[in-house]
């Protein structure tokens, strides 16, 4: 105990004492200064003074008269820990025994993603519209950091967090995350060295005004003496302040009163602050969670670590299901439909509310009855959820609307104030249910009870956050319907407001006033209560007639169009998208769908107004037709560009080309790819007409941008200039990792420009420099850049101008580069010459494994160098040699080097000139190669005597899957030899004899005899 306890002055002066009283002697003090660290010091100094006072007489004495504090925390630190131990044990296991079997079987899943710090999004918008923006997914950058590593150093030369802050949305499992916490620390799993752990509800700190530090230690400690060690400089002390979203007063870091003097009193807010900045409590280790707006007030100087509750995955969902529902048939029903209602799917990735979706449509799904549909919107959900008995026949044993009165109104009016816990006294004061409810009431189904920590006060809250905000949105609906005043005003007097429209547009406008976009699930499920199908299910229930209803939906529909397309401005702001999630949740889809075929048809030019910008913003989050890909190409401009900036942030792959963006609209692409939140992967602007200036912006991006993997800029004009600014950006960017830059007009100096990049850019894997008017002098400066680069693996240089002189700097490139894998050097000038310089540095390379020499004037000659090369490479696994005259010479060769080559998987040999005699060679090549999957001799001339050898050869080769003889003069003799072949050979995948002069009648007898031995291959004749 005495080396957790002990600092290294105090070592110091225990020595020094020990020395004069003479229980250390000098050589045993020189013995303790060479021992390495602080603990081993201790534990020498203990085993040294054993040998004099085996029963530490003298260091007890020392310690209780010189250093009282020390000693009191050497005698009762044993009884202290073990009695908060003990203490929070039997909190965690009351409130969640299933923490018991997860400690148990504690692995190192991952339970946390370790980010760089809050985002814009999340400091501004309500959590369920983060979640939708952000497809249900989690940072982009996050990296997976399991519980027993969240306050550990992850680096040799970094230190711990002092001040950690986790995020997550409402419903994410932060609190849970806290009880495992603590029950693996109390079992010793995780932390041994954490002297004590301190976890505290804010929303119980929330019911005092004000306290000092010494109070709260004093009130909250379950021992009396626990003080003595959280007042310790030498113990390591861990305090957990849970929901800081749930405090009455909010943060506030630039207003807080200074105070180091624990004794102060000071609202709970403040007290935090200056906890959380130090001045309080200094040597305590802090956890702070909360939701993401209320997270970001925490300075971000202020905190050594941002951590975020990952959300569930589409596998995740799908486990959930199966863990917890009995039957499989259940369970895939209702995957299928969520997999249906893309909306309440991204809404399954927040835990909380996936059990709520799930628990509903397992239980619709298990009713026998085809009158009961299952719920498409999200307010449909809930209206079944709170109330199981609409989808029966039972009489419901309660009264709704007086659920509505009394929860309803609890609900709206702790919303306004931002409230989500209550305590007993709150629920009375609106009629409310005895607490606890009732079995089979509402308040059973929507609340649940959570107890302190240290006490025995409780408070309430609803199961969710949402489930609060659909009972305040089904009061104000019930209530509009009647009421004469604005409702938002409690008790303070307000003007009149009368009839269903005034209040539903009064709702609107404090929803575009709310902080924080507080209101905007409020608002969707008071737009979806419009909504026919859940009409149907409520109307009834709430008095409300057909008519009425047919009449508020329209009146609805009208004020949210109205609201959508006045919404007008320069950028579609989430407000408007927010807006459109109302529309979809009334049913009133015709405009979005309209907009959907457009997307997908690819029919948007000309209509990207301010209304159909904010519709297509809401389909780039929830339409299948943006699930994969983004398609935004010959649609945008300028204008409509900047009007969806703001929206385009949160997409992964986007494609926006023909768009003919002009400089302005590469100024705004490249502030989209500057922007901190940017998540987009994938972007391309293929013949958009980019020049050499509308590059730099894009280029400036690059140096910024941390997200973006693959850019296409295929098709544009930025030449020399805008290859010389892409690739000062290549020079920094360590991100990007696919580049097409090919039909630009870079020219050879472009090529150097992007070489030198290459020299010190590892990264980038994959470059297509196709029809740039490269010749040798540009690939000399290129292939200089491939003996050093380590990352490129794939290089296009089809269609340049690439002779002798290039292909032999390819050649001595080849030798010493080891990581280029993909080379293609179709239609250049390479001629017999060049390639067999190639052929040579191809006997060496280990690494090539495609190339393509595709229009290269090739003739037999070089064609036996690449046959003698293919003798010893054990690499190369494609060769392409189409339209070159290598003749039967050439393909004899070839042919040659199959029997012994085992690498080679596909040969390309269109158009080569081969006859009969290259036919029958590369037929003996077959009889023994056990590795060739593709053959391909289109366009040539091996006719009847070729195809019968082939044939033979197929009865016995197993590892060809695809022949193409198209165009080879077979006739129809020569196409019965090769089916006959297929008799005796079931690997042959596809197979091609069109254009061999077998005519219709012919065509049909082979076909149905391939397809009678060979049903599974696919034969175009």
């Amino acid at each position: 105990m005495l080396q957790r306890c002990i600092s290294g002055p105090l070592l110091v002066d225990v020595v020094n004492h020990m020395k004069k009283q003479h229980q250390l002697s000098a050589e045993g003090v020189g013995l303790i200064q060479g021992t390495g660290c602080l603990e081993d010091k201790v534990h020498t100094l203990v085993d040294l003074l054993y040998v004099s006072d085996p029963q530490g007489s003298a260091l007890r004495e020392y310690l209780q008269c010189s250093h009282p504090q020390v000693y009191n925390l050497v005698v009762l630190y044993e009884s202290v820990v073990q009695h908060q131990k003990d203490a929070l044990l039997q909190v965690v296991r009351e409130g969640n025994k299933s923490l018991t079997e997860q400690a148990a079987n504690h692995t190192t899943d991952p339970a946390l993603l370790l980010v760089e710090g809050v985002s814009d999004l999340q400091q501004r918008e309500h959590d369920l519209i983060q979640v939708l923006v952000n497809r249900g997914a989690g940072p982009l950058r996050g990296r997976p950091l399991t519980l027993d590593r969240l306050l550990a150093s992850l680096t040799r030369v970094s230190i711990a967090p002092r001040v950690t802050l986790t995020v997550g949305v409402s419903g994410s499992g932060k609190s849970r995350l806290v009880g495992q916490f603590v029950h693996l620390w109390t079992l010793g799993k995780i932390y041994p060295e954490l002297n004590l752990v301190y976890p505290l509800a804010c929303w119980e700190l929330s019911n005092f005004e004000r306290l000092s530090v010494e109070k709260l230690l004093r009130l909250k400690a379950p021992h009396e003496n626990t003080d003595l060690i959280l007042s310790s400089s030498v113990c390591k002390v861990l305090l957990i302040f849970d929901g800081l979203e749930e405090l009455r007063s909010p943060l506030d870091f630039s207003e807080a009163p200074v105070t180091s003097d624990p004794r102060r009193e000071l609202l709970i807010s403040d007290l935090i602050t200056n906890i959380v900045r130090g001045n309080l409590l200094p040597h305590a280790t802090l956890w702070l969670l909360s939701r993401p707006v209320v997270g970001a007030k925490v300075p971000a100087g202020l905190v050594d670590r941002v951590t975020e509750v990952p959300p569930f995955s589409r596998t995740h969902i799908q486990e959930y299901l199966a863990n917890t529902l009995k039957h499989s048939n259940t369970s895939e029903q209702v995957w299928a439909h969520l997999s249906s209602q893309k909306p309440l799917l991204l809404l399954c990735s927040v835990p909380g509310i996936c059990h709520i979706v799930t628990t509903t449509l397992s239980r619709l799904v298990g009713v026998d009855s085809e009158d009961i549909p299952l719920p498409r919107t999200l307010t449909e959900v809930y209206a079944h959820y709170c109330w199981p008995q609409l989808s029966s026949t039972d009489v419901p044993n309660e009264s709704i609307r007086k659920q509505i009165a009394t929860l309803g109104r609890l609900a709206f009016y702790s919303l306004l104030r931002q409230r989500s816990t209550f305590s007993e006294p709150e629920f009375r004061t609106y009629g409310a249910d005895v607490l606890p409810p009732a079995p089979g009431t509402l308040g059973h189904r929507v609340l649940r009870c959570t107890r302190c920590w240290f006490s025995d006060y409780v408070c309430w809250r609803f199961v969710h956050s949402s489930v609060q905000e659909f009972l305040a949105a089904l009061f104000y609906y019930t209530a509009s319907r009647r009421g004469m005043f604005d409702l938002f005003s409690e008790s303070s007097v307000s003007w009149p407001r009368i009839g269903f429209q005034s209040h539903y547009r009064a709702a609107l406008q404090k929803r575009d006033n709310a902080a924080n976009a507080s209101l905007d699930l409020f608002m969707r499920f008071l737009s979806g209560l419009l909504s026919p199908a859940t009409g149907m299910l409520l109307g009834g229930a709430l008095g409300v007639g057909r008519e009425e209803q047919v009449t508020q939906r329209t009146v609805v529909t009208t004020l949210l169009r109205n609201a959508v397309v006045g919404s007008g401005g320069e950028v579609v702001s989430m407000h408007s998208v927010a807006t459109v999630t109302c529309l979809a949740e009334v049913q009133q889809g015709e405009w979005l769908r309209s907009v959907e075929e457009d997307l997908i048809g690819c029919r948007l030019r000309g209509k990207l107004k301010a209304g159909v910008c904010a519709v297509l913003a809401y389909l780039l989050q929830v339409s299948d037709a943006c699930a994969n890909e983004t398609q935004l190409s010959n649609c945008l401009d300028a204008t409509s560009l900047k009007r969806l900036l703001p929206q385009l942030l949160y997409c992964s792959k986007l494609r926006m080309e023909n768009n003919e963006f002009k400089d302005d609209a590469m100024e705004l692409l490249g502030s989209l790819l500057s922007a901190k939140d940017c998540r987009i992967q994938c972007l391309s602007l293929a013949d958009s007409s980019i020049s050499s200036k509308g590059v730099k912006p894009l280029s400036r991006s690059l140096l910024v941008n941390r997200t973006l993997t693959i850019l296409d800029l295929h098709g544009n004009n930025i030449g020399t200039r805008g290859a010389k600014t892409l690739a000062e950006a290549l020079k920094m960017n360590q991100v990007i990792t696919s580049l097409n830059v090919s039909s630009n007009q870079l020219g050879n100096q472009g090529a150097l420009f992007l070489a030198q990049a290459l020299v010190v850019n590892h990264t980038l894997c994959t470059l297509s420099l196709q029809s740039n008017s490269v010749s040798d002098k540009g690939m000399k400066a290129l292939t200089q850049a491939l003996r050093s680069n380590r990352g490129l693996t794939s290089l296009n240089l089809r269609e340049n101008s690439i002779g002798v002189e290039g292909a032999k700097a390819i050649a001595q490139a080849l030798q010493e580069n080891n990581t280029l894998r993909e080379f293609d050097l179709t239609a250049n000038l390479l001629h017999d010459e060049g390639v067999t310089a190639i052929a040579e540095a191809v006997k060496v390379n280990r690494a090539l494994t495609s190339l393509h020499l595709q229009w290269n004037f090739m003739k037999g000659g070089a064609a036996k160098a690449l046959s003698q090369s293919l003798h010893s490479n054990t690499s190369i696994q494609l060769l392409d040699l189409q339209e070159n005259a290598l003749g039967d010479d050439g393909v004899v060769s070839l042919a040659g080097a199959l029997k012994v080559n085992s690498s080679l998987v596909a040969l390309y040999l269109q158009g080569v000139s081969a006859g009969n005699l290259g036919a029958v060679a590369l037929a003996d090549a077959l009889r023994v190669n056990q590795t060739l999957h593709t053959l391909d001799l289109r366009g040539n001339s091996i006719g009847m005597g070729g195809a019968k050898a082939l044939s033979v050869a197929l009865k016995t080769n197993r590892s060809l899957r695809s022949l193409n003889l198209q165009e080879n003069t077979l006739g129809m003799d020569g196409a019965i030899f090769i089916a006959t072949a297929l008799r005796g050979n079931h690997q042959l995948t596809y197979i091609n004899l069109q254009g061999n002069g077998i005519g219709e009648s012919g065509a049909k007898v082979v076909s149905d005899a391939i397809r009678a031995d060979a049903m599974e291959c696919v034969v175009d004749i």
